[in-house]
C-alpha cells in the first residue's frame, strides 16, 4: 500500500484539475481511473479517417471557468460554421428555413415562446444555480414536471413543444415529463439564462483546435509520471475520520481524503466500508444520466453549405431534433463536410431498439428532410456509444427525478469523513458542462488545501 495526501477517483476534468491544483501546492496525489485514458465525457477519435469529437465539444462564452482553462494551456479555438439560414420543421410537418435565433412560427406561437423564455429568464435571474433548493419557488416547482408546468403556461402546443426542445431533448435529454420544473430552471440558470440556451450561436459558440479532449490530456500531461493509473477501476473504499484506502484490481492506495470525482451514479457502484450515510446512498438512487444518440455523418463536401444553409436544423418533431455544421474547419485541406445530430430520450429507445443498418437509413431519411437527397449519401457515419459505455451509461450528464432535488439537493457536495465528491453533474455555474467540471474541481482542491 502506498500513501499519498489526496487520492483521486476518476481522471475526467474535474479529477485532473485537483489533482493539477494539489500538485501545484506540493501534496502528494494519486489518480486511478477505470477507462484506459483520461477525459471522461470528452473523447476526440479518429475514426476510418474522419476525427470526431465522440464526447463534448463546444465552448460558450459563459464558460469562463473553461475560457481560462484554455487560456492557461495555451489552447487555441476556432469558431462553429454558420454562415447561411437554418432549417426548421414545425408541427405542421412543413420544412422552413430562417435567419436569426427566431423560428418560422405563427405570430401567436412566437408570441409564447417569447412569453415563456421571458419567464424562464425570469425565474433563472431568482436561483442561485449552486442552491437551487433555496429559490423562493423550488417547492412548488419541484413538484411539478416541466411538461406540466408548460402545459399550465399556455395552450399553445407546438410553443410548448420548441420551449421543452431546448431543455428536455437538447440538454437534459429526458422526456420533459421526467423531471421537474425546478431542474428545467437549473439548467437555464448555470447557463446564465434561458436566452442562452435557445441561442445556438450563443451556446454552441466554438470548438478548441485539435479536440476538446486535449485539455484533460494536457492536464494530464502537467502531472509527474506515474501519477494517473488508467485502466484500474475501484471496487471498494474503505474509511474512516483519519483517511481512506482505495481499493483496484491492481493493489490499494491510502490517502488522507479521497475524492470521488466521478458521476453521482457511478458513487453507488463503488463498495464503502463503513456504508456511506443512507441519505448519501438514497439520494443517488433519485439521479439519473439522460439518453442520447450523438449522429456524426460525413459526407464528401459540406454540400449544404452550396445551397446557402449554415448546417443548423431543429424539429421537435423530427427523430433527429437538432443538428449542425460540425465539419473540421482546423485541419489543413479538409474537403469533406461532417454534419453532428441529436437523437435523445424516447425517440432513442426507438431507434435503439432497431438494427444497426435500419436505424441509420431512418437518420439519414431524417437529415434528408432537412437538408435534402443528397444527405443521403455519406462517406461515413458513426454513432457515439455513451449509452453502452460501461462508466457512463447514458448522456450528457445526470439529474434528478421529480422532488428529489429540493429533497437532497443540499447534500450533493456534502463531504463524508474524508471522502469527497466532485463533477460536472453536481455543479451550478457550468452545470453538466466541462465548466462546471472544472469550478467543482477548483472548490475541492481549495477545500483540501485550506483544511
Amino acid at each position: 500500500m502506498t500513501d499519498f495526501d489526496v487520492v483521486v477517483v476518476g481522471a475526467g476534468v474535474t479529477g485532473l484539475t485537483i489533482a493539477n491544483r494539489l500538485h501545484a501546492a506540493g501534496r502528494s496525489v494519486l489518480v486511478v481511473e477505470a477507462r484506459d485514458r483520461v477525459g471522461g465525457r470528452l473523447l476526440t477519435e479518429d475514426v476510418e479517417g474522419v476525427r470526431l469529437e465522440v464526447g463534448g465539444q463546444w465552448v460558450s462564452p459563459d464558460q469562463t471557468a473553461l475560457l481560462a482553462l484554455i487560456d492557461e494551456l495555451g489552447l487555441e479555438m476556432y469558431a462553429r460554421y454558420r454562415a447561411g439560414k437554418s432549417i426548421y420543421i414545425g408541427a405542421d410537418g412543413v420544412r422552413r428555413t430562417f435567419e436569426g435565433e427566431q423560428f418560422p412560427v405563427s405570430d401567436t406561437t412566437a408570441a409564447e415562446m417569447e412569453r415563456l423564455t421571458k419567464e424562464l429568464d425570469r425565474l433563472a435571474a431568482q436561483m442561485d444555480p449552486l442552491v437551487p433548493w433555496e429559490h423562493p419557488d423550488a417547492e412548488q416547482l419541484d413538484r411539478i414536471s416541466f411538461a406540466a408546468w408548460l402545459a399550465n403556461q399556455t395552450d399553445d402546443a407546438e410553443a410548448r413543444d420548441n420551449i421543452g426542445l431546448y431543455i428536455g431533448p437538447a440538454m437534459l435529454t429526458k422526456p420533459a415529463h421526467s423531471f421537474s420544473a425546478l431542474s428545467a430552471v437549473l439548467m437555464a440558470a448555470s447557463a446564465g439564462g434561458f436566452s442562452h440556451l435557445v441561442d445556438a450561436d450563443f451556446i454552441l459558440d466554438r470548438r478548441v483546435v485539435g479536440g476538446l479532449q486535449r485539455v484533460p490530456l494536457s492536464l494530464a500531461d502537467r502531472l509527474p509520471a506515474g501519477t494517473v493509473h488508467l485502466g484500474e477501476a475501484v471496487t471498494k473504499v474503505e474509511w474512516s475520520e483519519e483517511g481512506a484506502t482505495v481499493f483496484t484490481g491492481r493493489g490499494s492506495y491510502r490517502g488522507r481524503d479521497v475524492v470521488m470525482a466521478v458521476p453521482p451514479t457511478l458513487v453507488n457502484r463503488v463498495q464503502y466500508i463503513p456504508a456511506l450515510p443512507p441519505v448519501q446512498a438514497q439520494m443517488r438512487q433519485h439521479i439519473s444520466f439522460g439518453l442520447v444518440v450523438k449522429l456524426h455523418i460525413t459526407y464528401a463536401t459540406p454540400f449544404w453549405r452550396d445551397l446557402g444553409l449554415s448546417g443548423t436544423a431543429f424539429s421537435p418533431y423530427a427523430l433527429v431534433h437538432e443538428a449542425y455544421d460540425n465539419t473540421n474547419e482546423d485541419i489543413d485541406g479538409e474537403t469533406r463536410g461532417t454534419l453532428v445530430g441529436f437523437c435523445s430520450d424516447v425517440k432513442a429507445d426507438g431507434i435503439l431498439g432497431l438494427d444497426a443498418e435500419t436505424r441509420k437509413q431512418k437518420v439519414l431519411e431524417c437529415l434528408a428532410g432537412y437538408y435534402g437527397e443528397q444527405a443521403l449519401h455519406p462517406v461515413h457515419y458513426y454513432e457515439s456509444p455513451w449509452m453502452a459505455d460501461e462508466w457512463t451509461v447514458g448522456a450528457f450528464g445526470t439529474s434528478f427525478d421529480i422532488g428529489s432535488l429540493t429533497r437532497y439537493g443540499r447534500h450533493l457536495r456534502a463531504a463524508v469523513g474524508p471522502l469527497q465528491f466532485a463533477s460536472s453533474d453536481i455543479a451550478g455555474l457550468g452545470f453538466q458542462h466541462v465548466d462546471g467540471a472544472i469550478r467543482m474541481g477548483e472548490a475541492v482542491a481549495a477545500r483540501l488545501l485550506e483544511a
